[in-house]
Order: structure tokens, then C-alpha cells, then sequence
């Protein structure tokens, strides 16, 4: 018998990063667990150090088989897109440490996966979450993010979307 998928899906945010692990046993998705990191430290290389122990720490704790992240934006503010790529980084380098393989995908694909339109707020994402994982309430607006995030690896053909080493 095989053993259930775990994926993590990571919503990466300098200050805030999102969480969500789902379990795929037997054709039916199962939600495991979610949340928010909120980095701790004064310096952004702190708040890094701080994201990427405590994606570690999810790891070794849930075992997830494969990572799912949000790929890179563009933002308005160019500071605000490097920070946001410095997170993402050492949430990768800590799936990557772990031996995960990683997928990327990209907010629109995400949401029309997940809501069936890529232009869906915030709360649709929340409300849709909440509706195929049956979870009793409303999950907080990252942490929906990243349960978004690996519904969306589920729901795609993810082979040709592998964060490949190097480049």
C-alpha cells in the first residue's frame, strides 16, 4: 500500500509566511495542518534565519513528500519584490536541505485552480479552502494562501513545474 502524498505549500512573506500541509490518501484530499510563520528578529537576515528553521521544523515534523511555493510577483516596490524573493529563497533552501522536491506556481494559477477564476480575492480563496478541505471555520488569509498553494500541486500536472537545481 503507498504511503499517503504530503505536500507543503509555502506562501513566502519577509514577515509572514504562510503554511499549509495536505495529505492525498486514496484519491481524497485531506488537510493536515496550517498557519503563519511570523519571523521573529530586528535585521531581515534574523527574520530569514527565522523562516527557514521554522520551515525545517514543519518538515521534520509533518514529513511532507513534496513542497509547493508561490512563485515571485511582480511588485510595485523593489524592495518589497527582494525581500519577498529572500523569503522565498530559504523556504526553498530548507525544502531543499530536506531533500523535497519543489514546485512553483504562479498567483493566478493558483487561484484559478482553487476558485476557478485567477483574478479571485482573497477571502474567495479563503471561503473555497475552508469548502474543499471541510474545515470548520475560515482559515487566516496566509495560511489559505498556502493550503491554496498545495491544493493547486494537487490539482496540476506538476512535473514540468520542479524548481530545478541550478537555474
Amino acid at each position: 500500500m503507498l504511503e499517503p502524498r504530503r505536500i507543503l505549500g509555502i506562501d513566502p512573506g519577509s514577515r509572514t509566511t504562510g503554511y499549509g500541509i495536505v495529505a492525498v490518501d486514496a484519491g481524497q484530499l485531506v488537510y493536515c495542518t496550517s498557519g503563519c510563520i511570523r519571523a521573529q528578529g530586528a535585521s531581515l537576515p534574523e527574520r530569514l534565519a527565522d523562516i527557514y528553521r521554522n520551515v525545517q521544523a514543519l518538515i521534520a515534523q509533518y514529513q511532507p513528500n513534496e513542497c509547493a511555493i508561490e512563485n515571485v510577483f511582480l511588485a510595485k516596490n523593489a524592495m518589497s519584490a527582494l525581500k519577498l524573493g529572500q523569503a522565498r529563497g530559504v523556504a526553498i533552501a530548507a525544502a531543499v536541505a530536506a531533500e523535497l522536491p519543489v514546485y512553483e506556481y504562479a498567483p493566478r494559477q493558483i487561484k484559478l485552480s482553487v476558485v476557478g477564476t485567477g483574478r479571485a480575492s482573497k477571502e474567495q480563496v479563503q471561503h473555497m479552502v475552508q469548502v474543499m478541505l471541510a474545515l470548520s471555520g475560515r482559515p487566516q488569509a496566509d495560511a489559505a494562501d498556502a493550503l491554496a498553494i498545495a491544493v493547486c500541486h494537487v490539482n496540476t500536472a506538476a512535473g514540468d513545474m520542479r524548481v530545478e537545481a541550478g537555474g
